[in-house]
């Protein structure tokens, strides 16, 4: 495991396979079913330099994290977790922010991501960002759940 940030402060860096089991964990603290296993994080990571991740930590150790998928003209989130105890401090779009940097150095023309139609804090924060609708998957989760895709224009 890292050592934590400073007091007060809350750093974001490249996930490392150090970090894989705890972040297993997370995923089923934070998504239950949902939730990426093990194989799944250990799949991920071997995605490099096509897949990205980051990891935020603050004095309390991880606090977030968030990944994308480098695909020419369209990168894609896979992810975006800020743990209870971190969210409404600004992380959730200190790592969107992030990855959209990233996705812009990396050339993409647009960022795309797929949210929980019910996830009404995350909806309200990728609209603040000026993401738009672009499709509705119908009861793509378990309990009937829609999805919906939504893009970012990156030009």
């Amino acid at each position: 495991m890292s050592a934590a940030a400073a007091p007060g402060t809350t750093t974001v860096r490249e996930v490392r396979w150090q970090d894989l089991e705890q972040l297993a964990d997370l995923e089923t603290e934070l998504f239950g079913a949902e939730a990426w296993s093990l194989a799944s994080w250990w799949g991920e990571l071997a995605g490099r330099p096509r897949r990205e991740y980051l990891l935020a930590e603050d004095e309390g150790g991880v606090a977030g994290y968030a990944g994308l998928d480098h695909g020419g003209e369209v990168s894609d989130v896979m992810t975006i977790a800020v743990l209870p105890r971190a969210r409404r401090t600004g992380l959730g779009r200190r790592l969107l922010e992030e990855l959209v940097d990233r996705s812009v150095r990396a050339g993409a023309q647009r960022l795309l991501l797929e949210v929980r139609e019910d996830n009404t804090a995350a909806r309200a924060l990728y609209a603040a960002r000026g993401f738009e609708l672009l499709q509705t998957r119908a009861r793509y989760y378990p309990g009937g759940v829609d999805a919906l895709v939504l893009a970012l224009d990156l030009t």
